[in-house]
This record gives structure tokens, C-alpha cells and sequence, in this order.
């Protein structure tokens, strides 16, 4: 009779019914909504946007209309945020404003990123004689100042809020190009791009499938911050006239009004710079969150 104990089998491993993996779209919002800052800045911006929209709808006052008579007040019951040295409403004024510079700001962003994305991740990703000729002409517009460039845009296309857009973005994707370049000729020698080629993917899809997902983190923080860069462009081709024309106003404009009359009024100048000054703060928490979100490397340290 054997004196040793019989010999144990672990129990088998039984999946469980329904277990799924998760995406790493939904790990990166998981990692997003651990973030407060990033949150808090997104649900103000959304705020934001959500009021310079609806909120004109139920005011008694138009954007234009001006009483001279009454001239610049500071706030009260009947104009909440004061109003202009025209008499006209500064809240009113101001959400119409946002209507302006945010959708400046996000249409031209969104052409800067389309095309500084796609010309830097081609340029980068297939390097050698063409990487040279592609970077080169960019360091060519580079050398231009971008104000004559919109400028000239502007003047050959017109003088159209759509065309401001397409004006704006069209000078603001050189660094967006040059970060995304840089992005994608460190990642295209690591590992997992050799394993891509050579299981016999094409390079679109390894450009756009593999290596521009893992560039996302620079990506969205760059474009946050060209968001305020394209507001402050558009207040300054304003004053020079090429912008957004009077009776309309957007923030910078109202900013650029405000700090001539700073002594005298001071409401004009703080609120349209306290409104954007939290917008700047919002895109800055936001960006920083899905940088981290977003980054494939850290969520696995």
C-alpha cells in the first residue's frame, strides 16, 4: 500500500459566460473620467458651446441692437453683464461672440489637423528623398508670415466667415505636420510595426491602423492648443478688418473693444476675458487629460 497522498489536479479553468474584452477606445474614456480636471474642463466647454448657442433664443435683446441714449452701463437687473458704449447688451454680444470663435476655432482647427496629419504621417513614413522635398517646402511657407499668407488668401477667395476657416487652417498645419513627422519616424522602427510588415499589411494600413493611433497623445494636446491659437489669429485679422465684420463680434474682437475702454468701463474688458480666459483653461485640462488617456505606453506601466 503506497504511503504517499494522491496526487491533486487543479480544476479546470471554466470561462465565464458573457466575459468580453475591453477596447482600448473604452479603457482610454475609463482612464479620461479618472481625470477631474480634464472632466470639469469638458463639461464646461460643452457648457459653453451649449449656451452660445440657445442662450441668444431667450434673451429680449438683439446682438445689434444699440440705444444710444443709454450708452455703456455697468451690469444691472436688465443687462446682466452691462452693456457696450452703444448701448448695446454685453451678455448678447458675448454669446454670439462665442458662436464666432468657437466655430472658428474648431473648423479651422480641424483643417489644420486634417491636412498636417496626412502630410506629416506620409512625409515621415516614407522618409528618404521625399521626406526632404515634402519638409522643404514646408520650411518654405514656414519663411512666409502667416498674416500676409491669410491675408493674401483672403483677398484672392473674399471676405467670408467660411473662407476665415479655410484661411486660418491653411497656415496653422505646419507644426502640426512637423510633430506628426516625428511621430511617426520614431514609431515606425519599433517592434510592432516590423511585425506588421511582415505579416504583409499594406503601408496604408499600417500608417493609418497602427502607427497614427499611437501618435493620438501629441496629436490632441497639439490641437488644443492650436484652438486658441486660431481665436487669438482670427481677433487679430478682425482688427485689421479681414475677420469678422461689424455688427458681428466674436471674443477677441469684444476683448480688443474692451482694453481701449479698460479705464473708463472695466466690464468690458473682464468678462470677455474672463469667458476666455476659462475657455483656454478648459482646452488646456481637456488636452492634458486625453494626452494621458490616450497614451498606449503609460496605460500599460
Amino acid at each position: 500500500m503506497s504511503t504517499y497522498p494522491p496526487q491533486m489536479t487543479a480544476p479546470p479553468i471554466v470561462p465565464i459566460a458573457g466575459e468580453k474584452g475591453l477596447s482600448p477606445w473604452y479603457n482610454a474614456w475609463r482612464r479620461l473620467q479618472k481625470n477631474r480636471l480634464a472632466v470639469a474642463g469638458g463639461i464646461l466647454l460643452i457648457t459653453l458651446s451649449i449656451l452660445c448657442v440657445v442662450g441668444p433664443w431667450f434673451s429680449h435683446f438683439s446682438y445689434q441692437e444699440q440705444n444710444l441714449d443709454l450708452g455703456a452701463t455697468a451690469p444691472s437687473a436688465t443687462h446682466w453683464l452691462g452693456t457696450d458704449t452703444l448701448g448695446r447688451d454685453l451678455l448678447v454680444r458675448l454669446l454670439y461672440g462665442g458662436r464666432i470663435s468657437l466655430g472658428v476655432g474648431l473648423c479651422a482647427t480641424f483643417v489644420a489637423l486634417t491636412i498636417g496629419v496626412v502630410y506629416g504621417a506620409v512625409s515621415g513614413y516614407i522618409g528618404g528623398k521625399t521626406d526632404a522635398v515634402m519638409m522643404r517646402l514646408v520650411d518654405v511657407i514656414y519663411a512666409l508670415p502667416f498674416t500676409i499668407f491669410v491675408i493674401l488668401l483672403m483677398v484672392f477667395l473674399g471676405r467670408n466667415i467660411i473662407l476665415l476657416f479655410v484661411a486660418i487652417g491653411a497656415v496653422e498645419w505646419l507644426t502640426m505636420a512637423r510633430i506628426v513627422r516625428g511621430q511617426i519616424m520614431t514609431l515606425k522602427k519599433m517592434e510592432f510595426i516590423e511585425a506588421a510588415r511582415s505579416l504583409g499589411l499594406s503601408n496604408t494600413r499600417i500608417l493609418f491602423r497602427h502607427l497614427l493611433p499611437n501618435a493620438l497623445g501629441p496629436i490632441i494636446v497639439y490641437t488644443t492648443l492650436t484652438i486658441p491659437a486660431v481665436m487669438l489669429l482670427e481677433a487679430f485679422l478682425s482688427f485689421l478688418g479681414l475677420g469678422v465684420q461689424p455688427p458681428m463680434s466674436s471674443w477677441g474682437t469684444l476683448i480688443k473693444d474692451g482694453a481701449e475702454k479698460m479705464e473708463e468701463f472695466p466690464w468690458l474688458l473682464i468678462f470677455p476675458g474672463g469667458i476666455f480666459s476659462l475657455t483656454l483653461f478648459s482646452l488646456n485640462f481637456l488636452g492634458d487629460g486625453l494626452r494621458d488617456a490616450l497614451d498606449v505606453r503609460a496605460a500599460k506601466d
